[in-house]
């Protein structure tokens, strides 16, 4: 297969079975154009009214020579190894479960309307999310390796069932060869020591949500009574970023057009001890 067109006054021609790209003189793209369907003869004839002969047949040779290479017109070679893709067995290696749709903070930003996801505000249940980690084992093929992040709204709201599932699926991984590895993301309301004792123990990966100066997360992350949260959360991170031995974890910060200076708000974590810091656009 190839594939031509213009781009700032260049003649571009991409071989897409080689990935070759060719940028080529106006002849030789019409002659392109048309060298599959037609003999030289024929290209010739449908081409000398624009252009010179001897140019025309320059060009043929040209794209025969590129061919011989396999750098035009290249066979493709995995075409009798193309599958169905749709009957194909689906292997899953990943799940994100909305283990809370609620949230106790009303971020401005939120894409999931404070956790409830333009819906109604419920809490996954223990069936729901075993049925998850069941069908995770079932779809999996031959990975041994699989991950589950526990994501919300705010997953603590919903520890109980958190701490469930992850004891469930350790509970499947002998007996089906696999190994979970369990995340969190959370804004840190609710973190205590038990709960940091069992993420340390079980969580492959912790997500600390906090977008950086105490104003600009006080302004974009506060509870829905307007207070904010950053007095609240930092000690919590800090405990955490150390017990985990600055390893393991990331803060994560969202900017947007109230913080483009976003980089003092790097600046200002970096201050506060992490080492794992994500800002990103909202």
């Amino acid at each position: 297969m190839v594939h031509q067109y213009k781009n700032n006054g260049y003649n571009i021609v991409l071989d897409v079975n080689s990935g070759a790209i060719h940028v080529v003189d106006d002849v030789t793209y019409d002659v392109i154009e048309l060298f599959e369907d037609n003999s030289a003869k024929e290209i010739i004839e449908k081409l000398v009214d624009r252009y010179p002969q001897t140019e025309i047949e320059e060009a043929i040779q040209e794209v025969n020579e590129l061919k011989d290479n396999e750098e035009l017109f290249t066979e493709d070679t995995y075409k009798e190894r193309i599958i169905d893709f749709k009957k194909r067995q689906t292997v899953v290696k990943a799940l994100c479960l909305h283990i809370a749709h609620d949230c106790n903070l009303a971020c401005r930003y939120c894409f999931a309307e404070e956790g409830e996801y333009h819906g109604r505000r419920a809490l996954m249940s223990f069936e729901v999310g075993k049925k998850a980690l069941d069908f995770l084992v079932a779809n999996s093929g031959n990975r041994v390796n699989l991950e589950v992040d526990f994501f919300g709204g705010e997953p603590l709201m919903n520890w109980d069932v958190v701490k469930q599932l992850v004891e469930y699926g350790r509970s499947l991984e002998k007996s089906n060869n696999k190994k979970f590895r369990f995340t969190l993301t959370t804004n840190g309301i609710l973190l205590n020591d038990e709960i940091l004792e069992f993420v340390n123990k079980e969580m492959g990966n912790i997500v600390l949500s906090i977008d950086g100066r105490k104003e600009i997360n006080d302004k974009m992350r506060p509870f829905r009574g307007g207070q904010g949260s950053y007095d609240i959360i930092v000690p919590k991170f800090q405990k955490v970023a150390e017990s985990r031995d600055q390893m393991n974890y990331y803060v994560r910060g969202t900017f947007t057009h109230n913080n483009l200076d976003f980089s003092k708000d790097v600046l200002h974590l970096a201050d506060l001890g992490f080492k794992q810091i994500s800002v990103e656009p909202v």
